[in-house]
């Protein structure tokens, strides 16, 4: 393509795909990022497939069902060895790409074919045994460390990476790893070379805990009155996660008194507001270098955060607030051949999934798609068409007990607890929080729901399917031995 469009691939952490003010929630302030949405496409129904940072990122920056990348839980210390990746594509179409927050790959100074990494992971329990002082493994420290001295850390808030409880961040807010995110990305734009378009992906740490954002944007939400937590008829049922099940750590508890759930849940709608602003620091900064116009920006989250919805916390479960993202895409403004970009405001209401991004960006940019690759380009949507698409899309994640694997088309999900032989069902398109559960009322509906995920798992080493039918209580472990000969041992 003559002249190709810059990119600006921005992914965060953790972020749930109901909390955009576009997206009609009815506390979280986006403005900038609703602005975003009414210039581009938004996807209402994006999901990861694996909701958990390492398995989602493996996703997106492959291209690959989980099935074939091989991540089907989270597990720290697995080498990624993908042959084709997306910046790698990138970079051999001649583009200058860069990576700047949070890779959370292995080895961690694997650059998964970007030019370079500038590298913020937060706060990791595996990283910190190998390189206690994070000399090594990231970058972020030493600009915090230069302003407070040897021993500032991100965790001098005094709270855990995986908890729910909340302390304002202690330092200066352009401090912050938000903050800091953003001002190294701008920086590449004042050093990328300006005879080559930029590939950047600016990843955020945050909203996944710790729930540290600045003092100030705590009180934006100090005095909001927020919505009731949905609570589902069969929160309690045998066989189901609850948020006493999932493991407290002693550095990240997850509260249960009602006043911590709240405050909570107004520091995680402030660390997107934070977030927010920031991207408009980046949005500034395109405008600045006179780029704005022909770049393509792209705005996705690896997986979502229950908080307290339904009693539950975090990720790696089929439900909505888990799997469900945030999905924009706003192509440039200005077509390589100088004409007015493509109209916005559109939503989708198609069943997506991280792996579309790799060939809807190849799609986007003019770049032909590798072979081999799993996703498909969401391009076609963007430019208004209705193309063929999949049916449906397959969900999982491997934690012990609770082990589950999905099935949505956008109206209806089937949930499937490995290990107990636990079934739901949910109609999405009436009860979108997932509060009924119509398993036992729609007994047809779920036995084809049933099936079909049946066809899905035939086939995996695991013997999930048994003579045509699901089986219960098959080992399950976090990788498939696709996943760089790496044996599976963590069987429950």
């Amino acid at each position: 393509m003559p002249n190709p469009p810059n990119i600006l691939l921005i992914v965060v952490d953790q972020w749930r795909a109901d909390c955009l003010g576009v997206a009609g929630h009815p506390v979280v302030q986006t403005p900038h990022l609703d602005m975003l949405a009414a210039d581009g496409t938004r996807f209402t129904h994006a999901y990861a497939a694996v909701p958990s940072c390492i398995a989602a990122r493996a996703s997106l920056l492959t291209g690959l069902h989980q099935r074939n990348h091989g991540r089907v839980g989270y597990r720290d210390g697995v080498p990624w060895n993908y042959p084709t990746t997306l910046a790698g594509t990138f970079a051999a179409a001649g583009y200058h790409t860069q990576a700047v927050g949070k890779m959370h790959v292995y080895p961690t100074r694997s650059l998964q074919g970007f030019h370079n990494v500038v590298l913020h992971d937060g706060y990791l329990h595996a990283v910190r045994r190998r390189d206690p002082h994070l000399i090594i493994e990231g970058d972020y420290l030493w600009d915090l460390r230069r302003q407070h001295g040897v021993d500032a850390d991100t965790i001098d808030s005094g709270i855990g990476c995986n908890g729910y409880v909340v302390s304002p961040w202690p330092y200066d807010p352009m401090l912050h790893p938000t903050a800091w995110v953003t001002t190294q990305s701008i920086d590449f734009l004042r050093r990328r070379d300006p005879d080559k378009p930029f590939f950047l992906m600016a990843s955020y740490h945050r909203p996944h805990p710790p729930l540290d954002p600045p003092q100030a944007y705590l009180d934006i939400y100090r005095d909001v009155v927020l919505p009731p937590l949905p609570r589902g008829d069969w929160v309690g049922g045998e066989g189901l996660p609850h948020v006493s099940h999932r493991m407290h750590a002693i550095d990240s508890p997850k509260p249960q008194d009602a006043n911590q759930i709240t405050r909570a849940r107004r520091a995680y709608y402030a660390q997107c507001t934070f977030i927010d602003h920031q991207i408009n620091r980046l949005t500034m900064a395109l405008i600045e270098h006179r780029v704005l116009a022909d770049t393509a920006i792209i705005f996705v989250a690896d997986h979502g955060d229950m908080l307290y919805d339904h009693e539950l916390v975090a990720k790696a479960l089929p439900y909505e607030g888990s799997a469900g993202v945030p999905l924009i895409i706003r192509p440039p403004q200005r077509t390589p051949q100088q004409v007015p970009g493509l109209p916005g405001g559109r939503t989708v209401d198609a069943p997506v999934e991280l792996r579309d991004l790799f060939p809807t960006l190849c799609d986007l940019a003019g770049i032909p798609t590798p072979g081999g690759l799993d996703g498909q380009s969401l391009m076609p949507f963007v430019r208004g068409e209705r193309p063929p698409w999949r049916e449906w899309l397959h969900g999982e994640h491997e934690w012990g007990r609770f082990s589950n694997h999905w099935l949505t088309d956008g109206r209806t999900k089937y949930a499937w607890y490995s290990q107990t032989g636990r079934e739901q069902l949910f109609d999405l398109a009436a009860d979108l929080t997932e509060c009924h559960d119509v398993a036992t009322e729609r007994p047809e509906v779920l036995a084809l729901w049933r099936t079909r995920l049946a066809e899905e798992l035939a086939g995996r080493e695991e013997g999930y399917v048994q003579d045509g039918r699901l089986a219960v209580g098959r080992p399950v472990a976090v990788l498939s031995k696709k996943s760089n000969g790496i044996p599976r041992s963590l069987e429950i």
